[in-house]
């Protein structure tokens, strides 16, 4: 009797891998279909295909409602309905077309590829996803994680309906890496030389790349299984910075609809902006709004227009630049931080709300904006605010010569904002003065703050860096900001990450001086410093590089994304702490 329940156990075990299969064979044939140009003789197959998949997704999800041992929790039961009820719709349509011997002139192609991917979503997101931290440490996971995004990249984007001509293998990497690393560098026109199909692919790479495509999975593996294991919630809480292993998935379900929510009033924003005579198709106007808004909140400075952000219309613009500003603002300060200013907005209306009904109740507010918080805001205002002084002063009479004053501080605001890490231009860069070109280049090395979507150093590293110099000049051993004390294991790492960061810079641009001497200094140098904090700003010498100085620029985008650190915490055996001290000695510095 047992040995027939075990043999029925494993019979329905492998009944129920069914619909996954099928999922991720037909997600190749779509992937097929949609980058190659399909043969009329095989659209009926195809087409059969999909309609089988869809089928048995929609017979799979409503299976597991009836079985009470796979039954789902209550919460997932109105996205189940809302997939199901998608699903009927191809499924209707297919079979009136059937029966009506048409099949060949099945015109919603688009709603059986949304269904087909729906499908595979939810069931790719019931496989159990388990990291063992003996295998991988979070580092490496981390590392192969954006590796694995990048490869994917390369072969969608080399697929023949993804470019209106053939694009080479290392200039499919080059935009891959750029995508995924949120830099914005490119080698090819993005809007004349992708076609709609590459943009979208480009889109999801920077999509993937900003928030990490860790985050997506793992969340929708949890959201739809409802249990993960201990070791998953802890390697996954060091990936996202989150102090509270318990929080791990709340803290991901947050940074997905904020992101969702600030990129969806980004696009609605710029839609708003735009005038109908400037993009006059509906459809055109719209992917246009959400392409730059995801762009721009992800900090990766991509655009479908020829010269970014410095063409035609679109240069004075200057609603829309106040809007991608603020999306790159918003996405480059972290999502910790972001949450803790939401935090903090909640409990002021909570309690003006209860202040109001009840003046006499006194209510006391916790500390709620943490030190963190206060030294990401207060540095990213002063590099904005002395960013946009600069800008304005010395491009005044020139980049700057064509525009009215109210568009003169709107541009160099944007120049200021856009250099943590964007990569839009609004101003033609090879025309830049020397002083602003080094400005730029400073602000570009900073970037943007811890946990976000962009590189650089990060502010926090620069405030760590500039308060401890304080410290040794007046001779204090302890690093103190208001009433808190940093501690050295924080001072240690700000002081890593910035060597290193010019240690990697340094070596970039000797390699490229040394495989492309014929362009400046400068010029290298800039291209470098953009590269390695995921920028994306050129002075125009990117597509004219040797293809070794490419996969230089390739290797420090990568590098810049990850982290120099934590590439060397990947491949670096960490070491035990010991109990015991020796005795210490001071060492002459100065």
């Amino acid at each position: 009797m047992n040995n027939r329940n075990l043999k029925n156990n494993r019979i329905i075990k492998h009944i129920r891998r069914i619909p996954v299969i099928v999922s991720i064979v037909t997600m190749f044939l779509l992937i097929y279909d949609i980058g190659y140009i399909s043969q009329s003789d095989n659209t009926s197959l195809v087409l059969n295909i999909y309609f089988f998949t869809i089928l048995i997704g929609a017979i799979s999800i409503i299976g597991r409602y009836i079985n009470p041992k796979t039954r789902p929790r209550l919460t997932i039961l109105p996205f189940d309905i809302i997939i199901v009820s998608f699903l009927l719709i191809p499924i209707y349509q297919y079979l009136e077309l059937y029966f009506l011997q048409s099949l060949s002139l099945f015109k919603q192609i688009f709603l059986l590829y949304i269904a087909v991917i729906l499908v595979s979503i939810r069931e790719l997101s019931a496989i159990k996803i388990n990291f063992k931290k003996a295998i991988l440490n979070p580092a490496q996971l981390f590392i192969i994680s954006f590796l694995a995004i990048i490869v994917i990249g390369v072969i969608l984007l080399m697929l023949p309906n993804a470019t209106h001509s053939e694009i080479t293998l290392i200039d499919a990497l080059f935009t891959s890496t750029s995508a995924v690393c949120v830099t914005g560098l490119i080698v090819v026109d993005t809007g004349s030389f992708f076609t709609q199909f590459g943009q979208i692919i480009i889109l999801m790479l920077i999509q993937a790349g900003g928030i990490g495509i860790m985050t997506f999975t793992s969340y929708f593996s949890y959201f739809f299984k409802g249990v993960s294991t201990y070791e998953n919630q802890i390697i996954l809480s060091q990936v996202t910075n989150t102090e509270k292993i318990a929080e791990v998935f709340a803290i991901m379900r947050k940074i997905i609809l904020i992101t969702f929510l600030i990129e969806g009033l980004g696009a609605l924003f710029i839609f708003q902006s735009i005038d109908s005579k400037v993009i006059p198709a509906l459809n055109q106007r719209l992917f246009f709004s959400i392409f730059h808004s995801i762009s721009g909140f992800c900090n990766a400075g991509f655009s479908t227009l020829q010269n970014s952000l410095y063409e035609g219309p679109y240069q004075f613009n200057y609603p829309m630049h106040l809007i991608i500003a603020s999306l790159i603002i918003l996405g480059g300060l972290g999502f910790p931080i972001v949450l803790n200013l939401l935090r903090f907005i909640k409990a002021k209306i909570v309690f003006f709300v209860l202040g109001f009904y009840n003046k006499k109740r006194q209510q006391y507010i916790p500390r709620l904006i943490n030190l963190n918080t206060r030294i990401v805001l207060i540095t990213t205002l002063v590099l904005i605010v002395g960013g946009t002084l600069l800008f304005y002063l010395f491009e005044y009479n020139n980049t700057l010569s064509g525009h009215s004053f109210g568009g003169k501080v709107a541009t160099a605001f944007f120049g200021a904002v856009t250099t943590r890490t964007a990569g839009f231009n609004t101003v033609d860069t090879g025309l830049l003065s020397i002083p602003t070109i080094l400005i730029f280049i400073f602000l570009m090395w900073v970037g943007a703050s811890p946990s976000s979507t962009g590189g650089g150093i990060k502010t926090s590293s620069l405030a760590i860096a500039v308060l401890n110099i304080s410290n040794v000049v007046r001779g204090k051993s302890r690093l103190e900001v208001y009433n808190r004390e940093i501690s050295s294991t924080t001072v240690n790492k700000a002081f890593a990450l910035i060597v290193l960061s010019i240690f990697v810079i340094s070596i970039a641009i000797f390699s490229i001086s040394f495989f492309d001497p014929d362009n400046s200094l400068l010029d290298i140098s800039f291209e470098c410093v953009s590269a390695y904090s995921t920028v994306g700003l050129s002075r125009g010498i990117t597509a004219g590089l040797s293809l070794a100085s490419k996969l230089v620029l390739i290797f420090t985008m990568f590098l810049g994304r990850v982290g120099t650190l934590t590439l060397l915490i990947a491949v670096i055996k960490r070491g035990r702490s010991e109990t015991y001290r020796y005795p210490s000695e001071n060492i002459l510095i100065n």
